[in-house]
């Protein structure tokens, strides 16, 4: 099994902890640039929980 299936599979198995893990991530980025890019990283946090695991565990 090649790293890309265990980071998939990983990602299947433990859908919160990824997306809570994407939000930690985008959190930090708003703050390092100043919230001036906030609904872009909102956006594109929202388009990655979709894409891990079996679905989007955030509301």
């Amino acid at each position: 099994m090649s790293f890309l299936d265990k980071a998939k599979d990983f990602a299947d198995k433990h859908d919160e902890q990824v997306d809570q893990g994407l939000e930690k991530a985008g959190e930090q980025v708003d703050r390092r640039t100043g919230d001036r890019y906030s609904s872009q990283i909102d956006r594109g946090v929202d388009e990655a929980q979709k894409r891990t695991g079996d679905g989007d565990t955030q509301p």
